[in-house]
């Protein structure tokens, strides 16, 4: 199956986007190696972890999303994946080779959060999502 190119710039925008959205701290596009590509924390936000903290973490997503794919053909494709923390909620969307990583406050509700992401996105998120 061909791999579909986006545009990262079009990609940076639709963050700074998601950004303006209160409850998030950290927007990003993460490659299949756990490179940061676009993105960062919101205006003001003060990160839990250090780089190198942040670097690892990256890196364990991009792991844990090339696994998942695996239940695919039995499940069906990942359309996000969130976590609940005690200091943050982490979701990551898959988009092609890479992965929307969003970090919000512990208020959010998750379903919402995550249906009103996968708008913002909008097309290239439903034309990339777990290809």
């Amino acid at each position: 199956m061909s791999k579909k190119n986006f545009s990262v710039n079009d990609i940076q925008e639709k963050i700074n986007d998601i950004l303006t959205e209160p409850e998030i701290r950290f927007a990003a596009l993460i490659d299949n190696k756990g490179k940061l590509i676009v993105g960062g924390f919101r205006k003001g936000i003060a990160p839990f972890e250090n780089d190198e903290q942040r670097k690892q973490m990256f890196l364990e997503l991009a792991h844990r999303v090339a696994n998942r794919e695996s239940f695919d053909a039995n499940l069906g494709r990942v359309k996000y994946s969130s976590s609940r923390r005690e200091k943050v909620v982490m979701m990551s969307f898959p988009l092609s080779r890479h992965i929307i990583l969003i970090i919000a406050e512990t208020s959010v509700n998750i379903d919402r959060l995550g249906w009103k992401i996968m708008y913002k996105l909008d097309r290239q998120w439903s034309e990339f999502h777990g290809l």
